[in-house]
């Protein structure tokens, strides 16, 4: 071959032999009839696992099947690409190599070239090397008989030096031939080469593909089919062991059900999206037919409903519009994804009595308001007030109320119904421009008005239209028209009563509203009869109220008399709930001495006004015997035992408990102030330089149940402008503040009235201490002390001796001479020479004698170391004593006896105003 076999390139691809994919034929039987198998199982897929296997199996296969179309067509491709290659490879191999073109140009080109043309065509498997003439003789071919034809085929593109390549369906196949000239050395062409190779003699890549591809295919097959089983076994779990011929006789029932009922159906998500809806909920909400998926609150929907649905919380019947259909609405949350199913029920039909139920709904609302808005107080007044303001404007545009005049005086209604006349006392309106009576006028009522009709009658009058009512224009003509053109145009009249008894009368008013109907009158007799049942309660507690502040006022001190030893200032505030028991008192006493008096019975009313009047009564008596202040406590404390004792035994059920009391007893020649307390607060004391204490005073128990403890007394020295306070425990005790809080808050009060009188002084502590009213009722009194002067006592030390008497009146009657008082000093010395001289005889050692000037009055005390008390007698007319304390007696003013922790003390008072002295003559014959 020489130097041309040198240049002659080897593929290496073409001595590959394509490997043998898979077994022999058996393989692709067992295959076909292994998916025959599965296919025939397959055939009727009884579960939707199966249905779902089957779908996967033949989308697998379509995978495959496309796959190895695909793989084919890029392989066919490929091996023209290859082909062409290679073909194009060995003509410019065999062009380009040395000598070929000397060959041409030699006398026999045929000679030289053919067998080196057949050497080429062996050793790169190409089909056919040909080399041709210029002019498209063939030198060369595989087949001897060809050399020397002509090729028709165009050459041109190939002789100017560009390769031509032309792919053909040849007798053994597709084919591409490549055709290159041959150029000497000058460039001119002097031969051509064409090269062919097949199709089919590229070595395939599909065979070595196709076994992956397979494997692959049934790996997903088995994957598919373990999927499929597991997801039978779960929806046969979900779906506790039904079958799909089950599964779907239960679908195609619940989805008749579901279309057929004549409730709408609506199931939503957990994010409000409508998931399905029956027929009658999408007629009922109009939806459109394409809603499924959207947001509840996109299709068009109320928004206070699309608010219900897209909540997904819980609801029963609740009502909405939507259009011309009054729907109710339930909502019951599913799932735990949030979702809620919703039914919906239309109630069109119902919207009449809906209406209806809805009136009865507000009449019974504005009965219940009724019974908690009327007669919260005990006011008559303010609860007339009431009724009119709960009856406007949910059922009347105005209301006004009239009370008998007795009834407002807490008294009886007797003849009210003959009466007709009564008083305005409340009247409410939407406006206030209205031409009705005002409140507080008098009203007197014609015998045709439809209020008087309803007076006698005792049931209540409707007037549908009051242009048209002649009874009712009569009354007042002018007004009637005024209140006409106003725009009131119908009235109910009501009477108020309360056990058979006529209280008064209620009329309600509509102007904007409809006319008032038949059926109004049911809830205007009920507002009226529970608004009467109110007024009756509280003319009831007026009447009791008003006679316990006529009891405790008349109980209670009036105006105190003008005292040398105490300038005094009261104040008592009676409790929210009424009269109480509490109660204060001012006693003078003999020797220019007063007692004060602060109590407290716990209660209010009638009970506590009585017992108080007591108890102050009681006081009175025992501080008339000048008890000192703890043996009156004891007495009083037995005395409240007995009259429990007594109440017990005759059944009552009201007993004297919770009584407290302090008793004080100052001297003002002294200044001296003993002073007890049963459980009542101590007092506080403001010294002249304005500085507050609050003395520490034992404390016994409450009187009645201190059980026979003693009690005990404090004595406090007080110097002239002291003020003395006493109160009650409502001053400082209150609800949400204890008593500690409440002394605090006394003091500074007190601290801040520094040289104020007690009137002033009581007026400061109230309003300090009290800005509301109190729930409990509160005594005050304060008490300014005094001293009287040194020059008006006078003392003397009286000896055992009866010559002594005679020295001691002279100096008597010295001394009334020195104070200007010689006029009763005939009489002071008979009073004094029989007290002087009856001590001297029948009492003890020590003896004195003081005068005291007080005022308009001389006070004679004769002191002894005895308790032996004399006692006025009358003596017969042979007797030669025994008239001595009888002169004294019908000499004075008043006298008596006192003890002392050392004795006693006998005294006597003369009153020092003009005629007081004259002669006694004639009282000295008349008693002989």
């Amino acid at each position: 071959m020489g130097k041309l076999g040198q240049f002659i390139p080897v593929s290496r691809r073409v001595d590959r032999v394509p490997p043998k994919a898979g077994p022999p034929e058996a393989a692709p039987e067992a295959r076909h009839r292994s998916t025959g198998r599965r296919l025939l199982s397959l055939r009727k897929p009884r579960s939707v696992a199966s249905q779902v296997f089957l779908l996967q199996l033949v989308v697998v296969l379509l995978l495959i099947a496309t796959a190895v179309v695909v793989l084919v067509i890029q392989d066919r491709n490929r091996a023209i690409q290859e082909a062409g290659d290679r073909s194009l490879v060995a003509a410019e191999s065999f062009a380009n190599a040395p000598g070929t073109a000397e060959a041409m140009e030699s006398d026999d080109p045929t000679e030289a070239l053919q067998p080196h043309a057949e050497a080429v065509r062996m050793k790169t498997g190409v089909d056919y090397v040909v080399a041709l003439s210029p002019y498209g003789f063939r030198w060369t071919h595989p087949d001897p008989d060809q050399i020397g034809k002509h090729v028709s085929t165009a050459y041109s593109q190939a002789l100017e030096g560009e390769p031509h390549q032309n792919t053909f369906d040849s007798s053994l196949g597709k084919a591409v031939d490549s055709t290159v000239a041959v150029f000497d050395e000058k460039g001119a062409a002097v031969g051509l080469v064409t090269v062919g190779v097949t199709v089919d003699k590229v070595t395939s890549v599909v065979e070595h593909q196709l076994p992956v591809l397979f494997t692959a295919g049934g790996v997903a097959l088995l994957l598919a089919a373990s999927g499929s089983a597991l997801v039978s076994g779960r929806l046969r779990r979900q779906t506790q062991g039904l079958g799909p011929v089950e599964m779907t006789r239960m679908y195609e029932h619940h989805d008749a059900v579901l279309h057929s009922v004549r409730e709408g159906v609506i199931i939503l998500d957990g994010d409000g999206r409508l998931l399905l809806v029956n027929d009658e909920g999408r007629r009922l909400l109009a939806l459109p037919p394409e809603a499924e998926g959207r947001p509840v609150t996109g299709l068009g929907l109320s928004p206070a409903l699309a608010g219900l649905l897209g909540s997904g919380r819980a609801a029963t019947d609740k009502v909405f519009l939507a259009g011309d259909i009054l729907l109710a609405v339930s909502v019951r949350p599913v799932g735990l994804q949030g979702g809620s199913v919703a039914t919906l029920r239309d109630t069109t039909e119902l919207r009449t009595l809906a209406g209806r139920a809805d009136v009865a709904g507000g009449r019974l609302q504005l009965l219940y308001e009724a019974s908690t808005r009327i007669g919260t107080t005990l006011d008559m007044k303010r609860t007339a007030e009431e009724l009119a303001e709960v009856a406007v404007p949910r059922f009347a545009d105005f209301a006004t109320v009239e009370l008998v005049e007795p009834v407002l005086q807490g008294g009886e209604p007797t003849g009210a119904r003959a009466s007709m006349e009564m008083r305005r006392i409340a009247a409410a309106g939407i406006r206030g421009d209205a031409p009705l009576h005002p409140a507080g006028t008098l009203m007197r009522y014609l015998p045709g008005n439809p209020v008087a009709i309803g007076m006698t009658t005792g049931r209540p009058v409707l007037v549908a239209d009051l242009a048209t009512s002649d009874g009712w224009r009569a009354q007042d003509p002018e007004r009637a028209w005024k209140v006409i053109e106003s725009g009131i145009h119908s009235m109910i009249s009501v009477p108020l009563q309360a056990r058979g008894q006529l209280l008064g009368v209620v009329e309600f008013w509509r102007s904007e509203q409809d006319p008032f109907e038949p059926d109004d009158l049911s809830p205007a007799e009920e507002l009226a009869a529970r608004a009467a049942v109110c007024i009756d309660n509280a003319r009831r507690y007026t009447r009791e109220h008003t006679t316990a502040v006529t009891l405790q006022r008349s109980l209670l001190p009036g105006a105190f008399p003008e005292l040398s030893a105490l300038e005094v200032g009261h104040r008592y505030l009676p409790a929210q709930a009424g009269v109480g028991g509490d109660w204060y008192d001012v006693i003078p006493l003999p020797g220019a001495r007063v007692a004060l008096v602060v109590g407290d019975v716990v209660g209010h009313g009638l009970h506590a006004a009585a017992t108080m009047g007591r108890l102050r009564t009681a006081v009175h008596n025992f501080a008339a015997l000048d008890l000192p202040p703890d043996e009156l406590l004891a007495h009083l404390d037995d005395l409240i035992t007995q009259i429990d004792e007594d109440a017990a035994a005759e059944g009552e059920t009201e007993a004297v408990t919770g009584a407290t009391c302090l008793y004080a007893v100052y001297d003002p020649v002294s200044g001296r102030c003993v002073l007890a307390r049963a459980g009542h607060p101590g007092p506080a004391l403001v010294s002249p330089d304005g500085s507050v204490t609050f003395p520490d005073i034992p404390v016994a128990p409450p009187l009645g149940v201190g059980g026979g403890l003693p009690v005990e007394t404090a004595v406090l020295q007080l110097a002239a402008d002291s003020r003395l306070v006493l109160y009650t425990d409502g001053l400082v005790e209150a609800r949400g503040r204890d008593i500690d809080t409440g002394l605090d808050m006394l003091k500074e009060a007190l601290a801040r009235t520094d040289g104020a009188t007690p009137d002033d002084t009581c007026r400061a502590v109230l309003d300090a201490m009290l800005r509301t009213r109190s729930n409990d009722d509160v005594a005050l009194l304060v008490a300014r002390t005094r001293l009287l002067d040194p020059e008006q006592v006078e003392e003397w030390e009286v000896p055992g001796d009866p010559a002594a008497v005679s020295r001691i009146r002279a100096e008597a009657t010295r001394r009334l001479e020195s104070w200007g008082l010689g006029g009763v000093a005939f009489t002071t010395e008979l009073i004094l020479s029989e007290l002087v001289t009856n001590a001297i005889r029948y009492g003890a050692s020590p003896i004195s004698l003081r005068l005291l000037r007080d005022r308009d009055s001389l006070i004679c005390e004769v002191a002894d170391g005895t308790s032996t008390s004399p006692h006025l007698r009358r003596a017969a007319f042979t007797d030669e004593g025994g008239r001595g304390l009888f002169l004294v007696a019908q000499m004075s003013r008043r006298w008596g006896t006192r003890y002392t922790d050392r004795g006693k003390i006998i005294w006597a008072e003369q009153a020092l105003d003009a005629g007081a002295a004259g002669d006694l003559s004639g009282l000295l014959m008349a008693d002989l």
